[in-house]
């Protein structure tokens, strides 16, 4: 393939293609760059396999150190298991991707992204997510396409295309539109409280610039002599699907229509009724052409019922307006909440209830010592003060499967969820905790990650963390047939099973914290997408109602099983002071006192304890060390030892100073046994320190006023 390159310019920021110069033997490939920033994404396509009945996608994308110059780490010395990021970027890619090929593909299909090169400014991601369509269409997999998609940011009062990674981190927004020519297909956004206009108005704005994207793959295919390849959908033998529409639909209409049906007694009829209409297809004649039909695809007859319950459950919505349970479009299932359902040893713990859905969360406060290094990331050094963690056991939804390691979507739910709280957390100078958050799925029934977003609200409330607003969130829902339209608030399993779209939305009563929209159509429009946006606003606040019912504001005081955490902050250059030599002075503190001390570049130091009379004591210890002394000072100090010329006293934790015989008194001493004895308690003053930083103390000429507020200073620090 001869080599083809492309650019495109957004504010002066240009995205490169390179095609034909990587990957050969790929079915598609594409190196597509920004900055310094360079990834290769390509696509390809195996024989379907035998026996498939849904279309075996895999999408992984990977990043190597070497793109940022550094060495792994370990004994290997190479890339180990991926970190949760490269794992969110795959669901990134994935989830525009999926909807666009077409429903009978049975294809093997395989999209993978490798980060070649990366810069301090460009983020890999969304150029990931461009490259997956690019290489799909140049490998001539049916697609309807193309797809493409961009990052939005908010800087001041203005949007900005694929904004920097410190522009990202400083403004209000950070959102990713991608859409194809039929419209949004994806959307997700951390957001600082924004009014839903803004966020609307932010999409409109991304997606201006992907339709910019989408004609450049145009241009680009058209320019290697390539189309858009849709495919032609295999002919299909109608027989057994009209049969089982004929037999079935009817008693499908009536099951769907009993809105007092719980969940269980709805599936227990339709799984009863699916049975039925098993038995009858065996019982025809062999030769039958229902029953051949039948025999040829052992999954034939599930497939079909439910794609007849998935038309009747949609027209039901459609033309009545009302849903499997009864509820109107806009209602949400009955809420109810409950905090403190974990003994305080849990520092705080919230149940959710909405519907059949449960999520039991429960917060862990920690020491800046528990934060989660990301040095794993082709970013420089960061951490983690607040980790959000999801389960899904199978027991939730009534199964029976083993239990694994978190997968793709445990861990893309945990970080939905944990977006959606970070930015009402308390600063770290206020709360100086590290906090942990795990919402257990107990009972799902659709919106797990909004019910664990509202769950993590209560249990961090109970923990006592001063959340500057508590945030609710609602899942939505889309009935769309041809021009018909009907947006579902707070959807069930059902419906988010046969339906259209699901698009999550978290905040606060001032605005949207995060979001995410998942379609199974090509694209939607704008006025719909906004029209989901403002009905959730309503769901969202009749949900906060609720929560606020059940508690109003953050606990005043954490659990007395959590860690007490005192700050203080010294110089700099007097961490190596309090450290000491191999660690040696830091490890004596610890184990005097018996508390964590945690230190950190800037000289903040976090001292934890269970008790904070521990605390305390450290804390004494470590500013004493590193305090800065005047010549002048009083203290309240205890004689430690006794040599013939002097008495030497611990006037500061951790610091000591001389008073030589002559200070003694205002009289001549024989012998400095007359005057003190170790352990004794003495009023100094610093009367000089030398040129070797040794202290010279002396207990004349001290004002008595001088004393009493030495008293007093040192009983406040006891």
């Amino acid at each position: 393939m001869a080599e083809v390159d492309k650019s495109i310019s957004f504010d002066g920021r240009d995205i490169r293609l390179k095609v034909g110069l990587l990957a050969p033997q790929a079915g598609g490939s594409v190196l597509i760059e920004s900055g310094d920033t360079s990834v290769l994404v390509t696509a390809t396509r195996a024989k379907a396999r035998e026996g498939i009945d849904f279309l075996p996608l895999t999408v992984d994308y990977e990043e190597r150190l070497y793109a940022a110059g550094r060495i792994p780490g370990g004994i290997m010395r190479r890339e180990g298991r991926p970190p949760e990021k490269t794992i969110l970027t795959s669901r990134l890619i994935d989830r525009p991707m999926r909807p666009l090929f077409p429903s009978w593909l049975r294809d093997d299909l395989q999209i993978i992204a490798f980060t070649l090169s990366m810069d301090e400014l460009v983020p890999p991601d969304v150029l990931a997510v461009t490259g997956a369509s690019i290489a799909t269409l140049i490998a001539q997999i049916p697609f309807n396409g193309p797809m493409a998609a961009v990052r939005v940011g908010l800087v001041g009062d203005d949007f900005i295309i694929n904004p920097t990674y410190a522009e990202i981190q400083s403004g209000d927004l950070d959102l990713i539109v991608a859409g194809s020519p039929h419209g949004v297909i994806m959307v997700e956004a951390g957001a600082n409280q924004l009014p839903e206009q803004d966020i609307i108005e932010a999409i409109d704005f991304g997606y201006e610039a992907v339709r910019d994207l989408i004609q450049a793959q145009e241009d680009l295919l058209a320019e290697m002599g390539l189309r858009v390849v849709q495919g032609e959908p295999p002919e299909v033998d109608l027989t057994l699907s009209n049969f089982i529409r004929d037999r079935a639909s009817d008693e499908i209409k009536k099951i769907l229509s009993q809105f007092e049906y719980t969940k269980a007694q709805r599936d227990e009829a339709l799984e009863a009724l699916k049975e039925k209409i098993t038995i009858a297809i065996a019982e025809l004649p062999e030769e039958d052409e229902i029953r051949v039909a039948a025999t040829a695809n052992g999954k034939g007859i599930g497939n079909h019922f439910k794609d007849v319950t998935k038309h009747l459950m949609r027209r039901q919505i459609i033309e009545d307006k009302v849903r499997v349970d009864g509820r109107k479009l806009d209602e949400v299932r009955p809420v109810s909440c409950q905090v403190d359902i974990l003994p305080k040893r849990v520092h705080g713990s919230g149940l959710f209830n909405r519907g059949l859905t449960q999520v039991l969360s429960t917060c862990t406060l920690g020491t800046p010592g528990d934060a989660q290094n990301l040095n794993d990331d082709l970013q420089s050094d960061q951490s983690k003060r607040y980790l959000h963690h999801y389960n899904f056991p199978p027991f939730s939804v009534g199964e029976t499967k083993p239990m694994r390691f978190p997968g793709r979507r445990e861990i893309g739910h945990g970080a939905l969820a944990e977006r959606a709280l970070i930015p009402v957390l308390p600063p770290k100078e206020e709360f100086p905790y590290v906090i942990r958050v795990v919402s257990e799925v107990l009972s799902s029934n659709g919106s797990t990650s909004m019910g664990s977003v509202c769950g993590s609200t209560l249990s961090l409330m109970a923990a006592g963390v001063p959340i500057i607003k508590p945030v609710s969130g609602a899942a939505m829902g889309l009935i769309k047939e041809d021009d018909e339209v009907r947006v579902l608030t707070d959807i069930q399993g059902i419906e988010d099973f046969l339906g259209d779209m699901d698009f999550k939305v978290a905040g606060t009563d001032t605005g949207i914290t995060a979001l995410q929209m998942d379609m199974k159509i090509p694209g939607l429009s704008l006025e719909i997408i906004a029209q989901a946006i403002h009905q959730a606003k309503s769901a969202r606040l009749h949900i906060l109602d609720k929560m606020l019912q059940t508690i109003q504001q953050a606990r005043p005081d954490t659990s007395p099983y959590a860690p007490r955490l005192l700050t203080i902050k010294i110089d700099s250059d007097m961490i190596g002071l309090v450290i000491g030599p191999g660690g040696k002075t830091i490890k004596a503190i610890t184990e005097d006192t018996g508390a964590k001390i945690d230190i950190e570049d800037d000289g903040t130091v976090t001292i934890s304890a269970v008790d904070e009379g521990r605390a305390k004591k450290a804390r004494n210890i470590i500013q004493g060390m590193t305090r800065k002394l005047n010549e002048g000072d009083v203290y309240v100090g205890r004689v430690t030892r006794i040599i013939p010329i002097g008495a030497f006293v611990e006037f500061l934790p951790g610091k000591e100073g001389m008073i030589h015989i002559s200070q003694l008194a205002d009289y001549r001493v024989g012998k400095v046994e007359d005057e003190v004895a170790v352990g004794d308690e003495v009023i100094v003053k610093v009367r000089e320190i030398d040129n070797k930083g040794r202290i010279n103390l002396t207990r004349l000429g001290i004002h008595p006023d001088q004393a009493t507020a030495a008293r007093e200073a040192a009983a406040v620090n006891r």
